[in-house]
């Protein structure tokens, strides 16, 4: 296996650290401010509300350009409040007061769907369009990441759309190898617990990429760890130095 590296993770481990033309973005409970993550709503191109937080960076300005992460919650924090998607990840750190140098928009999907469908790929898409548009995100700096359902979310995003994003971070999700081809140019990291039900997928999928001749591909394997490698690839500083760096060719 290409670019891998294994990493043990103690059991205690503590968490540190345009718009279409029927689309619409609605107040929140707050207005955005910078430095905070609040509450926000948009109307997607069928009519459909999707609730969304959004962290704006503490030096954010409007029409100043900045990157960009989407972040796709896991299947748990589809069951409640739009609250409940802070309980991982990103959002997580942004809601405990961390500062990032991006902006941050967390989607909830609903119960009865997954962020892998054909409708919410689409919403997602029309989101993320609306918010580049709308806080003049930088087309350079575009990042998609997940973790389980959100992971999976995310190598169908990176499928169908290999040009729109400068990196993706799948953890714990499942891709397709039939795909493999379509990643090779997109910088990956991806990451999994070697004691997931979802790891040998994982590996023969970031082996696909390999030989389909990617450079750009990545796979950290957590020892001894489940389906809860989100933890400390989100608490990782490496992963948001990485993520910085990378970037996409506009021509």
């Amino acid at each position: 296996m290409l670019n891998s590296k294994s990493i043990s993770v103690a059991a205690g481990l503590a968490v540190c650290f345009g718009l279409s033309s029927w689309s619409a973005i609605t107040a929140g409970a707050a207005e955005p401010t910078a430095g905070q993550q609040v509450e926000q709503k948009f109307v997607a191109g069928d009519g459909t509300e999707v609730p969304y937080l959004l962290y704006l960076p503490e030096k954010y300005k409007a029409g100043e350009s900045m990157p960009l992460v989407l972040f796709l919650h896991g299947r748990g924090e589809s069951n409640g409040p739009l609250s409940v998607v802070a309980k991982w990840g990103p959002p997580l750190l942004a809601a405990r007061g961390e500062q990032f140098p991006f902006i941050l928009v967390s989607p909830q999907c609903p119960q009865t769907d997954s962020w892998s469908s054909s409708t919410q790929q689409t919403r997602l898409l029309e989101l993320l369009d609306a918010m580049t548009t709308k806080y003049s995100a930088d087309k350079k700096h575009i990042y998609v990441t997940g973790l389980s359902m959100g992971g999976s979310g995310s190598w169908r995003m990176a499928a169908a759309n290999p040009n729109r994003f400068a990196a993706v971070v799948p953890i714990c999700g499942s891709g397709s190898l039939n795909d493999a081809e379509k990643y090779k140019d997109i910088p990956m990291w991806v990451f999994c617990g070697d004691k997931d039900g979802v790891f040998k997928s994982n590996v023969e999928l970031v082996d696909a990429i390999a030989k389909a001749g990617s450079t750009k591909i990545r796979f950290t394997t957590l020892e001894n760890i489940g389906h809860n490698s989100w933890s400390a690839a989100y608490a990782s500083p490496d992963l948001y130095d990485w993520m910085a760096k990378q970037s996409r060719e506009i021509n």
